[in-house]
């Protein structure tokens, strides 16, 4: 029986094909089967549920237009995480400028909502909370070893570094998640 990722490696690439050949619904099929990576990527890295889907319909408008570009020398999905990235910076750099000029009354009813969001009692968003706190050199790798299933190698590939260094800061996400879950400890394993 074949390797299944390898067969999804070939299906992404055949999908790819197909779309540039002019079978639209090749397109509708990438991103059935690659949403759920970008929406974790986004929500992990924005930390704000309310902008998932318009950074996500961002990040598949900018590969609908650059499908025909895609160059066959990487994973399709390390491709898809790097423009997911890239929307995910754009969108935190135009937040960063919105709040400088935003009323103090309007920070502080965010820093509210914010807080009210971080002492939920869901299992889940308290991980999820307590991940969006890690670095981003640490949260990335993490998100796409242990919530995505991406070997190592395809992980250094993506963020583009060695596989040691991928290993290491795997390493040191679980160690600081571990630090930061420390207090939620008795909540999450009732």
């Amino acid at each position: 029986m074949p390797d299944p990722q390898i067969l999804q490696l070939d299906d992404d690439f055949t999908l790819v094909k197909r779309f540039v050949d002019g079978h639209e619904s090749a397109f509708n099929q990438l991103v059935s089967r690659h949403k759920d990576m970008v929406r974790s990527i986004i929500y992990v890295t924005v930390n704000h549920s309310d902008y998932i889907d318009d950074i996500a319909q961002d990040v598949f408008v900018k590969i609908y237009k650059n499908l025909k570009h895609f160059r066959y020398e990487s994973q399709f999905s390390t491709w898809v995480y790097r423009i997911t990235i890239n929307k995910c910076k754009d969108h935190l750099r135009k937040m960063k400028i919105r709040r400088v000029f935003l009323p103090i009354s309007d920070t502080f009813e965010q820093a509210d909502k914010s807080y009210n969001h971080s002492e939920t009692s869901n299992t889940k968003e308290v991980v999820r909370n307590a991940i969006s706190k890690l670095p981003e050199k640490l949260k990335i790798p993490l998100l796409l070893k242990d919530i995505e299933g991406f070997s190592y190698q395809e992980i250094a590939d993506s963020v583009q570094c060695e596989i040691g260094t991928v290993k290491s800061r795997i390493f040191r996400a679980r160690e600081k998640l571990k630090t930061i879950l420390e207090p939620y400890k008795s909540e999450i394993f009732k």
